[in-house]
């Protein structure tokens, strides 16, 4: 299909289901405009009907699934206005949306270390169509619950880390990250049987210090080179939300003043937060955490309440999201990819027998 056979079947597609008070471009109300990336939508005003944030949604929706599986229209959070080069002063504005063809494809990975060490650079693939930059990643939050597939995320993340920072994983249930730590010889810290909680995050702490102190280290380095290139350094911590419930509150909010001093200061000196929870409210960790983390997963059921916290200003409504374990959404903030929220399907891959 054309791009001037895509834009005809577009705009009927919105004649037929947009009812804006009857209103179509028959009547010459509005126009599109399709490019290879994006579609315009432009409103000739004055208009009777209201061009608002209700309008762009309505257009999603009825674009996303016109469009689907050809095309996947990428979701904003609020109406998307742009200038038109356009002398006209009727139609110097539009609504934008973008998209990509096709729609998101899982990896599917026969040998994950592998994989991993044939991987070349700082480059982290997460679909056929997505590939993180970890040299531009702040923090990744993986949320989801239990038995959404996080465990099965995270060692994937964990595995093509390993070629690329140096880790150190904090693991309250010593469990998947625990038993993949073993494997690699990469330090972990876990619960003993005779330690109580608040020793075991009190040992944490220690280590989120430790980690500060690489942070102001490296500043004054940067203070003379600027251009000078750390090593990865990346803290994985699991159960988020789980670790500091019954703690002492000293502890805990020590915890929580140490996690955020690193997520707004470890940026420049690449020293990254990898943090996994059922959910991320402000139990789990404080806002200025969470919005310091540019890469953000939210596995599982998806629905307004569950992605209230990662995505507190988006609308799922109308995002085709496929149904199997290790689905959901995920957000990239960086200055590569637009502010959208595309559908996640996590990698499947083969591991050694006993982490998973």
């Amino acid at each position: 299909m054309t791009l001037e056979e895509l834009e005809r079947y577009l705009l009927q597609s919105l004649n037929m289901a947009l009812n804006v008070d009857g209103e179509t471009s028959y009547c010459n109300a509005f126009a599109l405009e399709v490019k290879s990336e994006r579609f315009y939508f432009i409103p000739r005003l004055p208009a009777g009907y209201l061009i608002d944030n209700d309008l762009y949604q309505k257009i999603f929706v009825i674009a996303n699934a016109s469009l689907y599986p050809q095309y996947t229209v990428l979701k904003q959070n609020s109406a998307y206005f742009v200038p038109l080069d356009s002398d006209d002063f009727h139609v110097q504005r539009a609504l934008f949306f973008p998209w990509f063809k096709g729609i998101s494809k899982r990896l599917v990975i026969p040998n994950l270390t592998t994989f991993a060490q044939e991987n070349k650079g700082n480059k982290i693939p997460l679909m056929e169509n997505l590939t993180l930059d970890f040299d531009k990643v702040t923090g990744i939050v993986i949320a989801g619950n239990s038995g959404s597939g996080k465990s099965y995320a995270l060692t994937y993340l964990l595995e093509m880390l390993a070629t690329m920072s140096q880790l150190i994983i904090c693991d309250p249930k010593y469990d998947t990250p625990s038993r993949w730590a073993k494997t690699h010889h990469i330090p972990v810290i876990h619960p003993s049987s005779n330690r109580s909680k608040s020793d075991f995050v009190s040992e944490i702490n220690d280590t989120l210090s430790k980690m500060i102190t690489v942070i102001y280290e490296r500043q004054a380095i940067l203070f003379e080179n600027p251009h000078h290139e750390f090593e990865h350094f990346t803290l994985v911590i699991d159960e988020t939300l789980a670790l500091t419930e019954g703690v002492n509150k000293t502890i805990k909010e020590s915890f929580l003043s140490l996690l955020s001093t690193i997520a707004l200061l470890g940026r420049a000196t690449r020293c990254h937060l990898v943090l996994v929870s059922q959910r991320f409210d402000y139990n789990a960790v404080p806002v200025s955490v969470r919005e310091q983390m540019n890469v953000l997963i939210q596995i599982g059921n998806i629905n307004s309440k569950t992605i209230q916290f990662l995505f507190p200003d988006l609308d799922p409504s109308g995002i085709v999201i496929p149904i199997g374990k290790g689905t959901g959404l995920i957000q990239v903030i960086d200055n590569e990819h637009p502010y959208q929220v595309l559908p996640l399907l996590t990698p499947t891959f083969y591991t050694q027998e006993g982490i998973l």
